[in-house]
């Protein structure tokens, strides 16, 4: 199951204001979204995250109050017989690379998103969940999720610099919908669009593994209201432990605002069309 302090999740609900309930209990010991963790040879590496990240001083001092976007569910299946594999899709304000060269990194992070894992009995397992670092993911028990489903997100702050934020997760196929508002304070220094490999919580702690997972199509992309505009340039890779890519995104789709997410590959082929 997966844990979250009681007097953290307290603090979180303090201004749930008629959320619906969410439960800390899950398929596996699992935290989402945990900070990128940085391959310092390559500044577009990671050793958890792969997908986009925007930072304060690569968009020229913008400071991020909110953001949304969409993915599909992805499918998941075992990459290695008899093995546990989890993944999770999300986006997130903080937590990434605030400058171009990955050179400062945020240690602030809010973010919502779905998980995918396969037990190593070949059992697979979908949810939504939303997270405030460094406080354990609250699984959403009121909303189903499957694969193929289209999701779509949002964290936007009530009043810019308030630290007081609405995070919306929607199953916009299933026509579920949760949201709950809480105060976190956020460095609003970065922003991401991510498919990631959990940290797993335990005796065998560390990351998870990689799962085959079909692409979440990631669409939809905004930072404050406005078109996210991605490039090419804020790609991050996922490796392995001996620095080989084993997840990459695409360059960004005709209209800069979403890509497509390759596991157990080094390159993606882009959306053809927005």
């Amino acid at each position: 199951m997966r844990i979250a302090p009681v007097f953290a999740l307290a603090a979180a609900l303090l201004l749930v204001g008629g959320a619906q309930a969410a439960t800390a209990t899950g398929p596996s010991v699992t935290a989402h979204g945990q900070l990128l963790q940085l391959a310092r040879v390559h500044s577009n590496q990671s050793s958890n995250w792969f997908g986009y990240n925007q930072g304060t001083l690569e968009q020229g001092s913008k400071l991020f109050n909110s953001i949304t976007g969409d993915w599909t569910v992805p499918t998941v299946s075992q990459h290695t017989a008899g093995q546990a594999e989890d993944s999770s899709d999300w986006i997130g304000i903080g937590g990434g690379c605030v400058d171009a060269g990955c050179t400062v990194t945020d240690s602030t992070l809010i973010q919502t998103g779905t998980e995918q894992d396969v037990a190593a009995d070949g059992t697979t397992s979908y949810s939504a969940w939303w997270e405030l670092v460094p406080v354990t993911s609250i699984t959403i028990s009121t909303m189903a999720v499957s694969p193929g489903d289209h999701m779509h997100a949002s964290i936007a702050e009530l009043v810019p610099n308030s630290n007081v934020w609405t995070i919306t997760i929607q199953d916009v196929t299933r026509n579920e919908s949760y949201s709950i508002t809480v105060p976190y304070s956020s460095t609003h220094l970065t922003a991401e669009w991510i498919e990631e490999t959990p940290l797993v919580i335990g005796t065998n702690a560390g990351f998870a593994s990689l799962p085959d997972l079909t692409s979440p199509v990631f669409d939809n992309a905004t930072t404050n209201g406005a078109p996210a505009n991605l490039k090419s340039s804020e790609e991050m890779d996922l490796i392995d432990s001996n620095g080989t890519v084993i997840g990459a995104p695409s360059a960004p789709d005709p209209d800069a605002d979403g890509f497509n997410a390759c596991t157990w590959a080094t390159t993606c082929g882009a959306p053809s069309s927005s």
